[in-house]
């Protein structure tokens, strides 16, 4: 599976930042024909799991995912959120990372290893191109003001 990364810097501040970035219905919002269901009770955190459902009416599919690491930012350390995407459709795991920047803001780091089990894996670059526009276009609709 291709990692994607990207790295987004924020004049939010890590708190601020993390609270939007795991807003998790916010992501669907920010993905075209995509909305994202949260299917445990609040507070977010180790066992947290969601679905990201995309598609037009009836045709589309589900990208079901759990947070498996939870570690929010504190003053003197980043913070870290590990979702495991178990669908059977999309496969794969994604990382999400915040960090003060010196002199303020924050810096974000989204990686990402995405597999979609119908298309064989010499298409995998076309799907990592593909996810990096994707990821990175949300990524900066998240920490918009």
């Amino acid at each position: 599976m291709p990692v994607i990364r990207i790295v987004h810097t924020t004049e939010w501040g890590p708190a601020a930042a993390w609270s939007r970035l795991t807003d998790w219905e916010r992501h669907g919002a920010q993905v075209p024909l995509t909305r994202t269901i949260v299917t445990t009770p609040p507070p977010n955190g180790v066992g947290t799991s969601f679905t990201a459902r995309t598609g037009v009416g009836g045709l589309g599919f589900d990208d079901p995912m759990d947070v498996v690491v939870w570690r929010p930012p504190a003053a003197d350390a980043p913070g870290l959120v590990r979702l495991e995407k178990r669908g059977r459709i999309v496969t794969g795991w994604a990382e999400i990372g915040v960090r003060a920047r010196p002199g303020g803001g924050s810096e974000v780091r989204w990686d990402e290893s995405l597999r979609l089990r119908a298309l064989p894996r010499l298409l995998d670059p076309l799907v990592a191109a593909a996810g990096r526009r994707m990821f990175s276009r949300a990524l900066h609709r998240l920490l918009q003001p």
